[in-house]
């Protein structure tokens, strides 16, 4: 069982993101980068499966800059992945889903791999596009939004969650891609033994130019803003009547807690 599984770096939530001065991305220098939430459930998610499977390889793939990738591609090998792919990007900031699964599913190509685990999406542009699109490229099953997996003779079943509290059960032939949701398992640690033998694996790179030989973006980035935030102090007046339902108003529509 061959398993690929995205990961993507992110801003940590307590890290500043000031804007670059293009408005299109973020200065960078002086963020603190860590490995996507949700992808760290379908990095763990691949291990389980390689361990009930009694084998296999599990190989990440990323892309990004090597200055904050590699912090993200070692953690992953430290926590079990054999080995590692990084589509190197020396121009931070691509956005398009298209351009970046086009990119991924080039390096999958060549791995002949049995499954590709993404998270649902990510915790900064969150698109929730790429894994499913990699599946797509690369003529895979595709599903979202699973809750669970389980396998049986090349195909697995996954449980999905649909609206309303409801799920259901599908079938896949193999190979197949699943971005998975945040809370499927308990992601693990690295250990000191993974951690040391993380500096022997295998990290393969690959330029981002070469992997996506003028493929053209199909969106762009237009512009980035920061929320402002603003306290606002609300009077609310009259007898008692009024005032109860104009509280119950605001509760209702604005702090939306009934």
């Amino acid at each position: 069982m061959n398993i690929g599984v995205l990961i993507k770096q992110v801003p940590s939530s307590e890290s500043p993101v000031p804007l670059h001065d293009s408005e299109t991305w973020i200065q960078e220098d002086g963020v603190n980068w860590e490995m996507n939430d949700s992808d760290s459930y379908a990095l763990e998610e691949a291990l389980l499966i390689k361990e009930k499977q009694g084998g296999g390889d599990v190989v990440v793939i990323t892309l990004g800059p090597e200055a904050r990738s590699l912090k993200t591609i070692r953690e992953a090998l430290a926590k079990g992945a054999d080995r590692a792919i990084h589509l190197v990007d020396d121009v931070p900031g691509l956005s398009d889903p298209y351009l970046i699964a086009s990119a991924i599913a080039h390096a999958c190509k060549e791995e002949s791999l049995d499954l590709v685990l993404s998270g649902l999406q990510s915790g900064d542009l969150a698109s929730g596009q790429v894994g499913i699109l990699v599946g797509e490229i690369l003529g895979m099953t595709t599903s979202s939004l699973v809750m669970e997996t389980d396998f049986s003779d090349n195909s697995i079943r996954v449980k999905r969650e649909l609206e309303g509290g409801w799920y259901q059960w599908v079938t896949l032939p193999l190979p197949a891609a699943i971005n998975v949701q945040s809370g499927l398992n308990h992601p693990r640690y690295a250990s000191l033994k993974g951690i040391m033998s993380a500096k022997r694996k295998e990290i393969k790179t690959i330029p981002v130019a070469d992997a996506l030989n003028n493929t053209e973006a199909l969106q762009s980035m237009s512009t980035l803003s920061v929320p402002i935030a603003e306290k606002r102090t609300e009077m609310i007046e009259g007898d008692t009547d009024q005032i109860v339902s104009k509280l119950i108003d605001v509760m209702k529509t604005k702090a939306k807690v009934l």
